[in-house]
């Protein structure tokens, strides 16, 4: 019989961004180790995400050791061309410009090569021939994250061209790749460093380690949210760091690839937890509130603007009839 592992992590429930990261555990659990089971367990003090899955590693450590070693990569549609009316200029034009045919990505075939390499942070991109939104645009250009063994996870849910709630929360001219990028690292501040310098407090709360991150993210961590104060200036403008967890902002857009929350009016949302292991294809219905005959516990945020920027904001636990 296979061995499985199980692990756990603490997480904030009325942080939207850390529910939808715990998402984005399981389905990149999924990905990597197969057969895998999730609930979050609120029986103690503090509220764990409990994540098992096949193997005799824990589920958790495998995930950030994938983010610390996948090559970032871009997808384009059939036809692209660079420099369109939609496109505008961002720090990493020239990288997508110029990035080099022939490496772990060849932009003229899309194949993926096999040979294992240290990450680029260049690896240009991959024409995908099944493009979510129909026609591509600079700054939202899905992301492939690639393990050299071929193994990659998917990023677009920004870029979905179906009914669907795209939860699209950032906006400007800055690229999902050149977000992507900040928050992996390879700088000080990105998550890459940290998991160098501080492996196991990071694996032991990955949500709790926060960093200064310049700039704009995907705007998911409710603690980075800087509206409530009124501080009468941006962060942004004037370059100010802003403190925010990597892992949660990378994970949570892993966990939106499959699942949505629900956005029931104008930047009004609503999203649930659950008591009883699922696996992921249950989990992404729980998430958005599905009633599953478990036990349930559902939270309800705004979201807040700053500037052209949607934001997450602290929820509130919805009080049961």
């Amino acid at each position: 019989m296979m061995r499985r592992t199980a692990a756990s992590i603490p997480v904030e429930l009325e942080n939207p961004g850390q529910v939808l990261a715990c998402v984005g555990f399981l389905e990149a659990a999924e990905l990597l180790m197969g057969n895998c089971e999730a609930h979050f367990d609120w029986s103690g003090t503090k509220t764990q995400f409990v994540l098992v899955a096949d193997g005799d590693t824990n589920p958790f450590e495998v995930v950030l050791d994938f983010l610390e070693v996948a090559e970032v990569v871009e997808l384009t549609p059939i036809g692209y061309v660079e420099g369109g009316a939609a496109d505008g200029a961002d720090d990493d034009a020239e990288d997508a410009r110029h990035a080099k045919p022939g490496g772990p990505e060849d932009e003229r075939s899309g194949a993926l090569d096999d040979t294992p390499s240290a990450p680029s942070f260049n690896s240009g991109r991959v024409t995908a021939a099944a493009f979510p939104s129909g026609e591509g645009n600079r700054s939202t250009l899905p992301i492939r994250l690639v393990q050299a063994e071929g193994r990659h996870l998917t990023l677009s849910h920004w870029a979905d061209g179906s009914s669907r709630n795209p939860f699209k929360l950032f906006a400007g001219q800055a690229s999902a790749r050149g977000v992507l990028k900040k928050l992996l690292g390879p700088e000080e501040t990105g998550f890459r460093a940290a998991w160098k310098q501080r492996r196991e407090a990071l694996l032991a709360a990955p949500f709790g380690h926060c960093q200064p991150i310049k700039g704009g993210t995907f705007y998911f961590d409710a603690r980075r949210a800087w509206t409530g104060i009124d501080a009468g200036f941006s962060p942004d403008e004037q370059a100010m760091p802003v403190h925010s967890s990597p892992v949660v902002e990378v994970l949570a857009a892993v966990g939106l690839e499959h699942a949505r929350p629900d956005e029931y009016a104008t930047r009004k949302v609503r999203y649930a937890v659950w008591g009883h292991p699922m696996p992921v294809m249950l989990a992404r219905a729980a998430l958005s509130g599905a009633d599953l005959k478990a036990p349930m516990r559902r939270f309800e945020f705004e979201l807040d603007l700053s500037g052209k920027n949607k934001v997450t904001t602290f929820a509130q636990e919805e009080t049961q009839a």
